[in-house]
């Protein structure tokens, strides 16, 4: 048996688990430049479950978009982390009802026995704190794509 490689993914729905730094890394690449509203996050504190609606941009699409000259797409997905402890945002209004926020990396800083602080970084410097007992996450593409709106690959300047 070989490793999957990023190509392998095709036109199959994403359905990804980060349970370590590397597939951590994977998670992150895939979800630069998602954009969600505000009002499309949630905590459930009594299931310790964070979760997150994006419209991501489809990183493993972008050669193949431009190979046969079509447009680039997007998916909506759902980013769920589990046995979060605790939620803390900053640099944004999460009373803003119409804020659209970009998401631009997530990282992790392990603690004691497994334990760390997932960090979600937005654009305009802001971002969300998970304190979680484990890494645990999970991305799941829940619609087909659709054209990018932009119909841009983003960009950071």
């Amino acid at each position: 048996m070989t490793d999957a490689k990023f190509e392998d993914g095709g036109e199959a729905q994403l359905r990804l688990v980060a349970q370590d730094a590397e597939d951590l890394k994977v998670i992150s690449t895939l979800v630069q430049d998602a954009v969600l509203p505000v009002t499309e996050m949630s905590f459930d504190p009594r299931r310790r479950r964070f979760a997150l609606l994006l419209n991501r941009f489809r990183w493993e699409d972008r050669a193949e978009a431009e190979r046969v000259g079509r447009a680039y797409e997007r998916v909506r997905a759902m980013l769920v982390v589990e046995d979060v402890l605790k939620v803390q945002s900053f640099g944004f209004d999460r009373a803003d009802k119409d804020l659209v926020l970009s998401l631009l990396d997530i990282g992790f800083a392990a603690g004691e026995d497994g334990t760390g602080r997932l960090t979600l970084t937005l654009a305009g410097d802001g971002g969300i704190a998970l304190d979680v007992e484990a890494l645990d996450l999970r991305l799941d593409d829940v619609t087909r794509p659709y054209r990018a709106p932009s119909g841009k690959v983003p960009r950071h300047d």
